[in-house]
C-alpha cells in the first residue's frame, strides 16, 4: 500500500525551451527561448495529470510519459519510494521539432524526484544528471542555466558556461507540420569527417561565441554556416535549405537547423525587423507544407524551481 505524504510541500517548475547547435556547435552550443514547460506538482494519493497547451494528449498521459519515467527510475536509481503526485502541466515547446522539449522534461523528471524524494541533489547535480540521460549538453544546460550556453560533458562531468545574449536580439522558429525524431536525423549523418570540414567549424564555433558575447551581429551569418550536421540533414529537414538564403538579409543575423530538426532557427537583429524577415519566410515557404511561425525572445535566466512561493538555490 502506497502511503500519502501529506507533509511533502508542492513544487512549481518553469523551463524554457531551447534551440542547440546553432549552426556549427554540433552537441555543443545552444541558445534558451521564451516558450516554457510549465509544472505544478503536488504529492497525491494516485498519479494524474492535467495537461494544457501544446500536445495535451501526450503530456497528459499516465502511460509511456517521459516526465513520469524519468521521475520514476531517477528515484529507483537513488533508492528512493516512488510517491504518487498531482500534475499540473502547461506546455510551450513543440514536440518532436529540435526544441528541447525532452531536455526539458528530463529535468523537470530529475527535479520532481530531487524534491519529493528528498535526493538532496543540489542544481549543479540536477542538470548533470539531466545530461547523463540527454546524452549531450547543449539543450539541458541552456535549459537549465538559462541564456546563450556552451558545454562540454565526458560522460561523468558537465562544463558549461552561460551568459546573457543581446537583449534586443529576437527569433523567430519556422516549425514544420510534422515532427521528426532525433533519432531518425542522426541516422543520416555520416561516420566520419574531413579534417577541414572540422577545422572550418571549430572556427566558426568561436567566432559564433565572441559574437554572442560581444552583439556583434554583422559576424553571425557567417558563423552559423555549418559543414558537418546541416548538408545530411537537409534531405529529411527540407526547410532548412529554403530559410538559408534569408540569412544576413532582411534583419536577419543568422539561420540554423533548430537542434536536429526539423525546424528552423531565425536569429534577428530586433523587433523592428521581425514582421520582414516573417515575409521572407513566408515568401520563401510559398507552396510548402503547412508552417508556424514562432516569435520568441531569447531567455536569459535560468529555469525556475519553486516550492512554497520560495526560490530553490
Amino acid at each position: 500500500m502506497t502511503v500519502f505524504d501529506t507533509s511533502a510541500p508542492g513544487l512549481h517548475l518553469r523551463l524554457p525551451a531551447t534551440s542547440a547547435n546553432l549552426g556549427p556547435g554540433f552537441d555543443t552550443l545552444a541558445l534558451a527561448l521564451d516558450r516554457h514547460l510549465d509544472v505544478k506538482a503536488e504529492a497525491a494519493p494516485a498519479f494524474a495529470i492535467e495537461a494544457t497547451g501544446r500536445n495535451p494528449e501526450i503530456c497528459g498521459a499516465l502511460e509511456r510519459n517521459l516526465l513520469l519515467d524519468v521521475y520514476r527510475k531517477t528515484l529507483a536509481a537513488n533508492q528512493g519510494e516512488v510517491k504518487p503526485l498531482a500534475l499540473r502541466v502547461h506546455n510551450e515547446i513543440p514536440l518532436g521539432m529540435g526544441c528541447g522539449s525532452s531536455a526539458a522534461v528530463r529535468l523537470a523528471g530529475v527535479a520532481l524526484a530531487a524534491h519529493f524524494g528528498r535526493l538532496n541533489l543540489d542544481r549543479e547535480q540536477i542538470l548533470a544528471e539531466a545530461t547523463r540521460l540527454e546524452g549531450h549538453p547543449d539543450n539541458a544546460a541552456a535549459c537549465w542555466l538559462g541564456g546563450f550556453v556552451a558545454g562540454c560533458w565526458d560522460g561523468a562531468k558537465l562544463h558549461a558556461v552561460s551568459f546573457a545574449p543581446p537583449p534586443q536580439w529576437r527569433a523567430l522558429v519556422v516549425l514544420p507540420d510534422k515532427p521528426l525524431a532525433t533519432v531518425a536525423s542522426r541516422a543520416v549523418l555520416p561516420a566520419q569527417y574531413s579534417r577541414a570540414d572540422v577545422v572550418a567549424n571549430l572556427q566558426r564555433v568561436a567566432v559564433l561565441t565572441a559574437a554572442f558575447a560581444t552583439g556583434r551581429g554583422e559576424l553571425m551569418a557567417e558563423a552559423m554556416r555549418d559543414r558537418m550536421h546541416q548538408p545530411y540533414r537537409s534531405k529529411v529537414c527540407p526547410l532548412l535549405p529554403r530559410l538559408l538564403p534569408l540569412s544576413g538579409k532582411k534583419g536577419v543575423l543568422g539561420v540554423a537547423l533548430s537542434g536536429a530538426g526539423p525546424a528552423v532557427l531565425i536569429l534577428i537583429e530586433g523587433e523592428e525587423a521581425v514582421p520582414d524577415a516573417e515575409a521572407g519566410v513566408r515568401e520563401l515557404t510559398s507552396g510548402f507544407e503547412a508552417i508556424e511561425i514562432a516569435r520568441c525572445k531569447l531567455e536569459s535566466g535560468p529555469a525556475q524551481m519553486v516550492k512554497q512561493g520560495i526560490q530553490l538555490s
